[in-house]
């Protein structure tokens, strides 16, 4: 699928901050669909058993997926937070693989949105899954004296144009 446009990186979230040694520093892209999707990896200190990654990080890449997948509908200014989020776990997610996630709103309204992601290894077998709520909020709502455009302030070029 083609690469529409590249999505911003923040300083320090975990998810996709440049500025964090721990981080999984993930891109973003908008894709043609309307989704949006990333490659990525995790490492081994980010396992919970050998050859395993953590549970709850794989859910913490599928929590950014539904705010990365509202940015691609509606644009990096609008800003939520989870509400809820079910996770189902198929398969063992791997370290030291790349891996693809994929995120699609598939309900919005002014002030709610609802989410599918995914992740997937890169012979399209799907590892994980979650259906997610937000609810949209104000930065100044979120957290005070941030400027969420601060925050988000790398945009890195790169030569990625298709995913599949």
């Amino acid at each position: 699928m083609k690469v529409v446009s590249k999505q911003r990186n923040s300083r320090m979230c975990f998810v996709c901050g440049m500025d964090n040694p721990v981080g999984l520093k993930a891109p973003f892209y908008n894709m043609e669909d309307g989704s949006v999707m990333t490659l990525f990896r995790f490492e081994e200190e980010h396992q919970s058993f050998p050859q395993r990654v953590h549970g709850g990080l794989a859910a913490t890449m599928l929590d950014e997926l539904g705010l990365r997948a509202l940015w691609a509908l509606e644009g990096e200014d609008v800003l939520g937070v989870t509400m809820s989020m079910a996770v189902k776990y198929r398969k063992p997610v791997p370290y030291r693989e790349e891996l693809v996630g994929k995120g699609i709103v598939v309900k919005a309204s002014p002030k709610f949105a609802t989410m599918k992601t995914e992740i997937y290894d890169r012979k399209g077998i799907l590892l994980v899954s979650g259906d997610l709520r937000y609810i949209k909020l104000d930065a100044e709502q979120i957290a005070e004296n941030v400027d969420a455009h601060e925050e988000m302030c790398y945009l890195i070029e790169d030569d990625v144009k298709e995913i599949n």
